[in-house]
C-alpha cells in the first residue's frame, strides 16, 4: 500500500490487535474507557482521545446555538430607520440588481422594523426590545452584522452552515473538530446534538461525519427524560449479564472486523462501548437536582420540563464534563408571515437561555475556554412577504446576502459590533463574513488551521471550508 493512501480508517481496521480487542480489553478490565491494548506494551490511542491542535487555541469547546429557520436580523440586531421611512414603497431596482427570491417579487414593498431599538452596555451595542436578557451581557459578545451565505433555501443553507457544502455527505463542523482535537470526556460522546422546536430542515446531515469515519458523527440527545432511549438495561438484567452480553457482541463484531477490515465495524464496537458507559454517565448528566435555585432562575427553566433554556443548561454541564462540541437547534424562525409575532415568540423561548449560558459560563470560569456561536442559516428580506394564495401576510422572505450572528467567549472580543450593511439592510457595506470565513474562525479559536485540517477521500484532500475561507481576525481577542 502506498504510504500516501494510509488513513486512520486503515490504521484502526488493519492494526494487529484491532480496535475491537482493544475496546473489549478496556471494558473487561474495568480500566478507563480509553482504548488500551491487551498487552501493556501495546498502547493504542482512541480516535477520540484528546489531541493537540495546530497551535494553542483559546477555546477548548464550542456550544453552537443554531436558530433554524433564519431569524430576522432587521427585528433583532440590524436597526434600519430608512426602512421605516420607505415602508410601503418598492425597493429601488438598483439595490435588487436583478436578484430573484423564493416567495416574493423583486419589486415587493419595503417593510420597516417592527420593534424599537436602543443601545446597551458600555459598548453601546444596538439591540431590539425583544432581547432584554442579551442586552445584559452585550459587553461579553461580538455581534457580526455582515454575514453572507451562498444558499437561499433552508435545508441546503443549514447543511452549508454546518458542513461548508450544500449537499449531504460532507462532515459537519462538530465532526471536523472532534476529528482534529478528540474529546476530553471518556464518559460522554464527543459531539452532542439537541433540538427544540418544530423540526430541522437539513436533518441529520447537519451533524453527520460524512466522509470521515462515523465515530465522529454527532450523537442526538433528547431534551427531557433519558437522553438516549434504550441505553439503560431492562428490568432483571444485572451488570454481570450486561458485561457478558457486551463481551459476546464485541467478539462477534471483532470476528467480522478481522474478516472484512471494515473500519465502520470498529465504530460499531466503539458505539457499544460508549452505550455501556452512558448507562452511568447519562443519568448523572441529566440529574439537574444538584443545580441551585439561583441557576434555574438565571436560565428561566426547571429540572424536568423540556425547553431551550434547559438545553442550554445541559450544554454547560456537557462542556464541564469535557464534551468538545454541542449544538442546540431551535427551529421555528421561518417568518414568511407575521414576522412580528414570530420574533416575539421565539425570543421569549430563547433570549433568556442564550444570555444565561454566557453569564453562567463566565461566572464558572468557562467562558474563556468555551466559544458560543448564535445564529441561523441566512437572514430575512427588507421587503414584505404578503400572498393571499399562500396565506402569508406581513412576513419576510429568505435573504442570503446579509444577516447577523453573535459569538462569545473562547478567543473572540466582547463588546464588539463588527461589519455593517447598507441603509436598507440589503447588501453588506463593510467587512463581509462569508460562511466559510465563520467556519475558519471557529476552527482558529480552537487551535485548528482550516487549511491544514484535511481528510483524504476519493483521491483528494477535503476540508470544512472547501477552497475558500479566511479567519476573521478583526473579531479575535
Amino acid at each position: 500500500m502506498n504510504l500516501l493512501d494510509i488513513t486512520r480508517r486503515h490504521f484502526f481496521a488493519d492494526c494487529g490487535l484491532g480496535v475491537g480487542k482493544i475496546a473489549l480489553a478496556g471494558l473487561l478490565s474495568g480500566a478507563s474507557t480509553r482504548f488500551v491494548a491487551a498487552r501493556s506494551t501495546d498502547a493504542i490511542v482512541s480516535p477520540l482521545a484528546p489531541k493537540a491542535g495546530h497551535y494553542a487555541g483559546r477555546a477548548q469547546a464550542v456550544i453552537q446555538l443554531f436558530m433554524a429557520g433564519a431569524p430576522s436580523q432587521l427585528e433583532l440586531f440590524d436597526h434600519k430607520p430608512k426602512l421605516a421611512e420607505m415602508e410601503g414603497k418598492p425597493i429601488p431596482p438598483e439595490v435588487i440588481g436583478g436578484q430573484r427570491y423564493a416567495f416574493i417579487r423583486p419589486d415587493a414593498a419595503v417593510m420597516g422594523p417592527r420593534y424599537a431599538f436602543s443601545r446597551h452596555g458600555q459598548c453601546g451595542a444596538e439591540l431590539s426590545e425583544t432581547l432584554p436578557y442579551l442586552a445584559k451581557v452585550v459587553d461579553d459578545i461580538t455581534i457580526v452584522k455582515s454575514c453572507r451565505t451562498s444558499q437561499f433555501n433552508h435545508a441546503p443553507a443549514q447543511i452549508f452552515m454546518n458542513c461548508g457544502f450544500a449537499q449531504p455527505g460532507r462532515p459537519s463542523i462538530g465532526s471536523w473538530v472532534t476529528y482534529g482535537l478528540g474529546s476530553e470526556s471518556d464518559q460522554l460522546p464527543a459531539f452532542v446534538v439537541m433540538s427544540t422546536g418544530n423540526g430541522i430542515s437539513g436533518g441529520s446531515a447537519n451533524w453527520s461525519s460524512g466522509l470521515l469515519p462515523s465515530i465522529y458523527s454527532g450523537t442526538r440527545f433528547r431534551n427531557a427524560g433519558d437522553p438516549i432511549l434504550n441505553v439503560g438495561s431492562p428490568d432483571g438484567a444485572d451488570r454481570r449479564l450486561a458485561n457478558d452480553t457486551l463481551r459476546l457482541i464485541t467478539e462477534l463484531n471483532q470476528s467480522r472486523l478481522s474478516a472484512d477490515g471494515d473500519p465502520e465495524i470498529a465504530t460499531r464496537i466503539a458505539s457499544y462501548e460508549m452505550a455501556h458507559r452512558l448507562q452511568t454517565s447519562a443519568p448523572e448528566l441529566m440529574n439537574l437536582g444538584e443545580e441551585s435555585a439561583e441557576t434555574f432562575a438565571l436560565y428561566g427553566c426547571n429540572a424536568e420540563e423540556a425547553s431551550f433554556a434547559r438545553a442550554c443548561l445541559i450544554a454547560r454541564r456537557l462542556v464541564e464534563r469535557g464534551v468538545r462540541f454541542v449544538t442546540i437547534y431551535h427551529e421555528g424562525w421561518d417568518a414568511h408571515s407575521d414576522v412580528t409575532g414570530n420574533v416575539k415568540s421565539n425570543c421569549q423561548k430563547t433570549d433568556q437561555g442564550s444570555a444565561a449560558l454566557v453569564c453562567d459560563l463566565k461566572r464558572r470560569g468557562l467562558l474563556d475556554s468555551t466559544l458560543v456561536v448564535w445564529g441561523g442559516e441566512f437572514g430575512r428580506t427588507p421587503m414584505v412577504e404578503s400572498n393571499i394564495a399562500r396565506h402569508t401576510s406581513q412576513g419576510r422572505d429568505h435573504h442570503p446576502n446579509a444577516f447577523t450572528m453573535w459569538l462569545a467567549g473562547g478567543g473572540v472580543q466582547g463588546g464588539l459590533t463588527y461589519g455593517a450593511t447598507d441603509e436598507l439592510g440589503f447588501n453588506i457595506a463593510e467587512n463581509e463574513v462569508h460562511v466559510h470565513d465563520l467556519q475558519a474562525t471557529i476552527l482558529h479559536c480552537l487551535g485548528l488551521d482550516h487549511l491544514r485540517l484535511t481528510f483524504r477521500s476519493a483521491g483528494r484532500d477535503f476540508r470544512l471550508t472547501d477552497v475558500h475561507g479566511h479567519v476573521v481576525k478583526g473579531i479575535l481577542s
